[in-house]
């Protein structure tokens, strides 16, 4: 796999407003079709797409962790591999899997405004500098004024972009969103006409080798805004309780194993790597620019902080004004958003993205 198939997997391809769009509306015709409640079972299926700080889910599965912990509560799980992040997604949101690795931004746009239930039950990590907005022969944000900007439109690279903008008191009028794929930023950046990108490793490494590229702004800057998450349907969690509990043994035991020092934590990341398409030297620098939630007390702690309804609230508006939280929505409230203390941020009558730290609580107290 090469280096930039593996960038693209973690994000949405479908960047036209009108795909979108398209997209939008079979889900929601597909959310009205799934149960209300679902009923008490014994197999799930996880879903699960190539990014750093989702590969400990492709070890777990090849190395037993999964089966234990589904043995553990009577359960069998299949953990599936994608190689399209949003075909996982639309998979999970059409009910075909029980829960799936996304982006908190994607979590609201895509599962929750289609109607889809769903809940966060695993914090994995944020990007610390995983992405960033690069200037050509500029090392001062304020430059960013008036120039092209090149990036992959609505995705989280849009929405640094926002925050960026915003910490310049600058807005999205005052420069020029150029719509390109991923696969193609960085030889853009290598021609004249292309001034300024934004994007995420490892494309932001490939361009800052470049000696007129400056870093002006990274997600290290807005930490804790651009979350990976492992969500799973709410409904499916409520009458399944023993799943969420599974599912956080996996993540917990499996980071443990990936982090123990000598030949055994070696030998996890190697394979990480490698199923990555990249080498140990590239996984750890993907590591170090991410927050990795590897203790469940951290885990608890960030999810039940304040930061998540600060975050969530530039989400949800940054997503309303680009139309993503559906075309009838009037507001950014349309849809709501259940944090850790129970508060909602928008419709209380339609909460449909929840963050719930109860499993990440049992892990942190050994009651798993």
């Amino acid at each position: 796999m090469s280096t930039l198939t593996f960038s693209a997997l973690r994000f949405p391809i479908f960047r036209s407003p009108v795909l979108r769009s398209l997209v939008g509306a079979s889900l929601l015709a597909l959310a009205t079709i799934a149960p209300a409640h679902a009923a008490p079972k014994k197999d799930f299926k996880v879903a699960w797409s190539i990014y750093v700080g989702w590969m400990p889910w492709g070890y777990a599965a090849d190395t037993g962790i999964v089966k234990k912990w589904a043995d553990k509560y009577g359960l069998t799980i299949e953990v599936k591999q994608f190689n399209d992040y949003v075909e996982s997604v639309n998979q999970y949101t059409a009910g075909s899997f029980d829960a799936v690795t996304i982006t908190n931004m994607d979590a609201l746009s895509i599962p929750a405004a289609g109607g889809v239930d769903t809940t966060a039950v695993i914090m994995g990590d944020f990007s610390n500098g995983n992405d960033a907005v690069i200037l050509k022969n500029k090392s001062d944000l304020a430059a960013i004024k008036g120039q092209k900007i090149n990036l992959v439109e609505f995705s989280v690279s849009h929405y640094l972009l926002a925050r960026a903008l915003e910490s310049k008191k600058l807005a999205e009028k005052d420069i020029k969103v150029v719509n390109t794929s991923d696969a193609d930023l960085a030889a853009a950046y290598k021609t004249p006409e292309v001034t300024a990108v934004v994007t995420w490793n490892p494309i932001v490494s490939e361009i800052l080798a470049s000696p007129d590229a400056k870093k002006v702004f990274d997600s290290s800057q807005i930490p804790g805004e651009i979350m990976d998450l492992m969500v799973a349907n709410t409904a499916v969690l409520k009458d399944n309780p023993d799943f969420g509990k599974a599912l956080v043994g996996i993540w917990y035991e499996t980071i443990a194993k990936m982090n123990a020092a000598g030949a055994e934590g070696t030998a996890a990341k190697e394979a990480m790597a490698k199923a990555s398409g990249t080498d140990l030297a590239g996984f750890e620098s993907q590591l170090a620019s991410t927050k990795l939630f590897d203790k469940a007390p951290d885990a608890v702690t960030f999810t039940k902080s304040a930061a998540i309804k600060s975050t969530m609230d530039h989400v949800r508006k940054f997503l309303f004004e680009k139309a993503l939280l559906g075309k009838d929505a009037k507001s950014a409230d349309v849809v709501g958003i259940e944090l850790a203390d129970k508060s909602v941020l928008g419709n209380k009558g339609n909460v449909k993205l929840r963050f719930d730290a109860t499993y990440m609580d049992a892990a942190a107290a050994g009651k798993l």
